[in-house]
């Protein structure tokens, strides 16, 4: 019997060591010049479940802050996470090399930087709030990573490495380095490791390439692809050059490596880049979504034939992550429930809003636990991944009302 006892014990300790929400592989924080190299990299890491973005900062480069904060906060806006904050580095310090942009990420009707978060209140607040170690990307010069850690030291400890695409360490050169070589300089002398990323030969995306992410049914894949279509003749937007970056954090075996003290320099070997881990990384194919099932069949045939004729329509309308809660919550519900429904929108439109995967945030339902409104909650278990036993969950149970309130960070 004690036996029995000590083994059901580690089952339940063993049980409990592996029962914690998912978390991504990377957490990140992106400074970028607004480049349009930088739109793809953005793109990409925005689009893979497995890297979360905790905040992005514009600064001055390519285009001026002011500009890249626009086209940053346009395409964000687009995407529905106004949740993710944005903040401006107005700093002087780096070189402008502003190029004749006129490309728009998103509409930007009504949009400018006057009133735009200062960065440094943005990071504070970030990392006051998340404590998960996080990878700093920059994607143009260090000027605003080298301006935190001067006057924020201790927060700055939190960034586990930076993240910077640039053109070789010896000697330290490139475009993104004579942006601001002073930065560069000061951020080599401090503790925090740097990978710098490579670039890549130019025409990467090919007709073929561009043809198959015009394909895939994200947004961030269709305005990558609108984005490729526009300038064919563009060596930033047909080469690879700061969206290495993703590919980098992705795929590291492909990759080889130099190191100079606590710089490490990271270039893909010749021909390993393929098609393939674009298009995984723009559709989202980044992490095992699932635990039991391999995948949830869109094939109309595994549904009843009153749901046919319905379902592709809905995973173009809604995406198959939407389609697939849906599908789920009515299996756990036991029946097609609007409130249950509904609760699946909520869910989803709050990741959305965030820009987070499952069991990321604490969600309270004033739903409370009579029919029907009740039902939400099962929706809102599903889609957001708050549940009672991940205690991201709380039910309300006075009134019962159709609300929520969800909390990250």
């Amino acid at each position: 019997m004690k036996r029995i006892v000590s083994a059901l014990i580690l089952i339940l300790c063993t049980q409990l060591i592996f029962a914690h929400p998912w978390k991504p592989s990377h957490y990140v924080i992106i400074d970028t010049d607004g480049g349009m190299d930088d739109l793809k990299a953005i793109n990409m890491l925005l689009a893979s479940p497995d890297v979360r973005v905790l905040a992005i900062i514009a600064s001055g480069g390519v285009i001026p802050a002011h500009e890249a904060w626009v086209k940053v906060r346009s395409l964000l806006n687009a995407y529905h996470h106004e949740g993710l904050p944005v903040g401006i580095n107005r700093e002087s310090g780096y070189n402008e090399m502003a190029l004749p942009l006129a490309y728009k990420w998103a509409d930007e009707t009504n949009l400018n930087a006057d009133n735009a978060e200062n960065y440094y209140e943005v990071l504070s607040y970030v990392l006051e709030h998340e404590k998960t170690p996080f990878s700093f990307i920059s994607l143009g010069s260090l000027n605003t990573a080298y301006h935190f850690s001067e006057d924020n030291p201790s927060l700055f400890n939190q960034v586990k490495k930076i993240i910077w695409s640039n053109d070789g360490i010896e000697p330290l050169e490139g475009f993104n380095y004579e942006l601001d070589t002073l930065a560069a300089l000061k951020m080599i002398q401090r503790e925090v490791p740097i990978d710098i990323v490579g670039y890549y030969s130019p025409e990467l995306y090919d007709n073929g390439l561009i043809n198959q992410i015009a394909e895939i049914n994200t947004p961030y894949a269709k305005n990558t692809a609108s984005l490729l279509h526009s300038g064919k003749d563009h060596d930033f937007i047909v080469g690879m050059f700061d969206d290495m970056i993703p590919v980098y954090l992705h795929y590291p075996s492909i990759f080889k490596v130099d190191t100079a003290g606590k710089l490490s320099f990271f270039l893909p070997e010749a021909g390993m880049i393929t098609d393939d881990m674009i298009c995984d990384i723009l559709s989202g194919n980044t992490v095992n979504r699932n635990q039991v099932f391999k995948d949830i069949p869109s094939d109309t045939s595994y549904y009843f034939p009153d749901l046919q004729e319905y379902i592709p329509e809905i995973i173009k309308r809604h995406g198959k992550e939407e389609f697939e809660a849906g599908v789920l919550t009515n299996e756990l519900h036991r029946h097609l429930g609007i409130y249950a429904i509904i609760g699946v929108k909520m869910g989803i439109r709050a990741r959305e809003y965030f820009n987070i995967g499952v069991d990321e945030m604490e969600v309270v339902s004033y739903a409370g636990s009579v029919t029907p409104v009740s039902c939400m909650n099962d929706g809102l278990q599903v889609s957001s991944g708050a549940t009672p036993g991940h205690g991201l969950l709380k039910v309300i149970d006075d009134e019962s009302s159709p609300e929520a309130t969800f909390t990250y960070m």
